[in-house]
């Protein structure tokens, strides 16, 4: 399913000079080399990457190894999120949008909305500040994935596919 994207803030960074966003970016290339879902995300505080991780849906097994999840499994236990930044290669899904509000992160950085729309309205709602990047080869990368494997996605996005 591809949903357009709402107007969101621009970045004042090139994606490519944000080491944060590259950290995601590299999680998603990990993925999609072990033959997973290529979605990578990564959580900063002041700058610095704290964690990051990538959906892990494929490679263990597990229905809500997304992205966020494994990047914030892998940051560990914080006294606080509100000083931090999560960066995701593909808009959350209502699951990491969900942990993003309980967790008070303020603030997502995507990296792009083209091939999944994501909960951008519900965050907003929630006064998390939303910025899409649009970087085409966070793009590029998900068509791949969604033209070679649209079972897999629509698992992994909890959509049946194949209408009766």
């Amino acid at each position: 399913m591809t949903q357009e994207p709402q107007p969101s803030a621009t970045a004042s960074l090139p994606s490519a000079l944000d080491p944060a966003f590259e950290a995601a970016y590299q999680a998603a290339q990990k993925s999609a080399g072990e033959g997973g879902i290529p979605i990578g995300a990564a959580l900063a505080r002041g700058g610095v990457v704290i964690a990051a991780g990538h959906n892990e849906r494929v490679q263990k097994g597990d229905p809500i190894a997304h992205g966020e999840m494994s990047a914030l499994r892998a940051a560990g236990r914080q006294k606080s999120y509100r000083d931090t930044t999560l960066y995701t290669t593909l808009a959350p899904c209502a699951m990491c949008t969900g942990t993003i509000i309980q967790f008070k992160i303020p603030r997502v950085v995507v990296g792009e909305a083209r091939t999944f729309g994501g909960e951008f309205e519900l965050l907003r709602s929630r006064g998390v500040e939303v910025v899409v990047l649009d970087d085409q080869r966070c793009v590029d990368m998900m068509q791949t994935f969604q033209a070679n494997n649209p079972d897999l996605w629509a698992e992994d996005i909890a959509e049946d596919d194949k209408q009766d």
